[in-house]
């Protein structure tokens, strides 16, 4: 099934060509057009697409602004004629960053990226084992498997994703917030303003420190009922 895309760009010109790229691709179906981005938003707050090809720049709102009003945001990929947004695109989680002109070429890479990326989330149901989330790290899409993640850190506007099968963590931009929410609570906790612990990675608590297999992490004043939580489970 094709992937239902929208595309909102104040530029006529720009709009024709991304009408042209899309069309040489099969996997997508293009089923909106929008010069005016308020207009967009409000379309897409009504009708859920798959892909959302959008510009930055924009005299209502800006494309940034839009993404951030949505409820359930699609996969994004900007466009813009300049590159001081890229920032704002990788906090987002955007699966690409287009420079104006956009050349094919480089289209044709994001879209495959997106393809992929929606592959991956609506592939054949995964066992328990299996089960997953998604980071955008190093420029693309990373699927980490939730068996393998034993802590995560806290690092500004960063994450440190440490994983039992990596001796190097995935660095990730992302916040506790949004990571928890992808988390499911009853296989991982927040003990620390800095720190997410893998229950089934523990070792053992003791003197408000998590002893985990290789590492040692402190339990924070406003996490102290955690302790109380897990006795009896470790």
């Amino acid at each position: 099934m094709a992937l239902k895309c929208v595309a909102i760009d104040d530029e006529p010109l720009a709009l024709e060509l991304i009408k042209t790229y899309v069309t040489r691709f099969p996997g997508l179906q293009l089923v909106q057009v929008f010069e005016d981005a308020l207009s967009g938003a409000e379309y897409l707050k009504q009708n859920p697409v798959d892909l959302l090809f959008v510009d930055v720049n924009m005299p209502d709102i800006t494309g940034v602004e839009l993404v951030r009003s949505l409820v359930n945001s699609p996969m994004i990929i900007f466009t813009t004629a300049y590159r001081n947004y890229a920032f704002e695109s990788y906090e987002l989680q955007a699966i690409d960053y287009l420079l104006k002109p956009i050349d094919f070429t480089r289209f044709t890479a994001a879209v495959e990226k997106a393809i992929d990326f929606h592959k991956y989330k609506n592939s054949i149901q995964e066992s328990t084992n299996d089960e997953s989330i998604y980071v955008y790290s190093e420029y693309k899409m990373i699927k980490i498997l939730l068996r393998d993640i034993e802590y995560i850190e806290s690092m500004g506007d960063y994450l440190k994703i440490y994983l039992s099968t990596s001796d190097k963590p995935t660095l990730t931009l992302m916040t506790m917030k949004k990571v928890l929410e992808k988390l499911p609570t009853d296989q991982f906790a927040r003990i620390h303003r800095s720190y997410i612990v893998a229950l089934n990675k523990i070792k053992s608590i003791h003197n408000r420190k998590v002893k985990l297999a290789n590492s040692e992490l402190p339990v924070g004043d406003a996490y102290a009922d955690f302790i109380n939580q897990q006795k009896g489970n470790i």
